[in-house]
């Protein structure tokens, strides 16, 4: 039934493979359960709410993508996009977090509406095919710098970033950093061994040197620095009943003394982020697994975009912000994952999270770490398919890569490429059949959104 469900042989992969890839995406983006919590809590927020909402609207949006565009990306609720939601929206614009959730909503409908319309995918298939390979090098470059800083392996210093000072007294932070290097050397070797779930298998014996090193006292958990204990205190929870406080709650929003336009300027600033940081992720997980066709397209990627605006606008019902394509999705794919059933296995997980919260909110960042920096190893390995000879195109390549990690964007990189692209090849007089229309109204939106947003 798998087979003839999800088309495995057709896609050169096996039910094994689908489940451990699954299961490795959902190690790697388990975090969410904790922080996306932790940050929509600072809008007022139920925290035990945003939690269950938040493995629900992910439970969603895997099996969006599985059923309708069967591919290995799984979706949960975006990093990034929930600090805007918390820091900016509520907090600094003054709104209610029920105004924020329907702002939420609404940008889902909208991008249901793009999607089937076609729109979304003439815009990831106007991206030429050199800016695709820079995205996917350029997530690369993020998803790594991700595990460096949630590691704590790389810090805010004197000098922007540095690494963390190991010394004679080092810390619980410390050690977290020293057990993440040592995950990815495991996970590394591994690797090099051909091990299968060589990744996943990093994941478990990081925490497990975590949890050895927690009962021995050289890991001193200090929640005060994030530095939570490795050992679980609880298996399971059957406790839902809190999700009532945010589940609907977006219906109730009060406008009073909220104008129309700056409701639709928070709208609109969601969709944009959302739109690109979308595309940006299809493209290079797209890339990685060698799902792009001869003309860089990606087949079915209608149904892929309109998983992740159903899951939207699902999401904001439930009580969560913008669920989105993660990019934790690579770590699956690296481990073989090339159908519906992965990102399945891992919509499964995060419902089954719901009762296992306990166990798998134990899972310590330094031990996940690991999986994002190999995961980086391989999506930069997309480089290669870049013309490195020709600087028209080369340039603009670069730019968008080396953004996404120092701008801590993907839409953001992807901004830099297609503006510098339009520009450089117009300035060069070179631009036809290099620049579609459509390149030069994404431009065009790009230097305004910079401007007003």
């Amino acid at each position: 039934m798998l087979e003839k469900l999800f088309e495995l042989k057709e896609n050169g992969t096996d039910v094994k493979t689908e489940l451990t890839a699954g299961l490795t995406t959902f190690m790697t983006m388990a975090y969410i359960l904790a922080v996306n919590p932790n940050i929509l809590s600072a809008s007022g927020m139920d925290a035990n709410a945003v939690l269950i909402a938040t493995a629900l609207a992910s439970f969603v949006g895997c099996l969006a993508m599985a059923f309708l565009a069967n591919y290995p990306f799984a979706l949960a609720p975006g990093l990034g996009l929930n600090a805007y939601f918390a820091y900016t929206v509520v907090l600094g614009m003054g709104y209610s977090w029920q105004i924020a959730l329907l702002a939420v909503f609404v940008e889902g409908i909208i991008l249901i509406i793009l999607s089937v319309t076609n729109v979304r995918e003439a815009i990831f298939n106007a991206i030429p095919l050199t800016l695709k390979s820079a995205v996917s090098a350029g997530i690369g470059l993020f998803v790594a710098f991700i595990g460096l800083s949630n590691a704590n392996i790389v810090i805010h210093g004197d000098t922007i970033v540095q690494m963390q000072p190991f010394s004679a007294d080092v810390n619980s932070v410390g050690v977290g950093a020293i057990l993440a290097l040592i995950g990815v050397i495991i996970s590394a070797f591994l690797i090099i061994k051909n091990i299968k779930g060589g990744i996943l298998w990093g994941i478990i014996i990081t925490w497990i040197l975590g949890i050895i090193c927690e009962l021995i006292g050289i890991y001193v958990p200090n929640p005060e620095v994030g530095m939570y204990s490795t050992i679980p205190a609880a298996i399971v929870s059957f406790n839902f009943s809190s999700i009532g406080l945010t589940f609907g709650q977006l219906f109730k929003a009060d406008f009073n003394g909220v104008s129309a336009l700056n409701f639709l300027v928070v709208i609109f600033s969601f969709l944009f982020v959302d739109l690109f940081d979308t595309l940006g992720t299809l493209v290079g997980m797209a890339s990685k697994a060698d799902m792009l066709d001869k003309e860089g397209k990606l087949p079915r990627i209608k149904g892929a975009l309109l998983a992740d605006a159903i899951a939207t606008s699902a999401g904001a019902v439930l009580g969560t912000s913008t669920t989105t394509t993660f990019v934790e999705s690579a770590s699956g794919v690296s481990e073989g994952g090339r159908t519906g059933l992965t990102a399945f296995t891992t919509g499964v997980l995060f419902l089954l999270a719901l009762i296992f919260s306990p166990l798998f909110l134990t899972i310590p960042s330094f031990a996940t770490a690991p999986a994002l920096i190999i995961v980086g190893f391989y999506m930069i390995a997309s480089v290669a398919k870049i013309d490195w000879n020709n600087m028209l195109e080369a340039i603009s390549a670069f730019l968008c890569l080396v953004a996404m990690p120092l701008c801590y964007s993907i839409s953001d990189g992807i901004a830099w490429g297609i503006i510098s692209w339009t520009v450089l090849h117009l300035l060069a007089g070179k631009q036809k059949g290099k620049v579609s229309a459509l390149m030069y109204v994404l431009t065009v939106l790009f230097i305004l959104k910079y401007i007003f947003l």
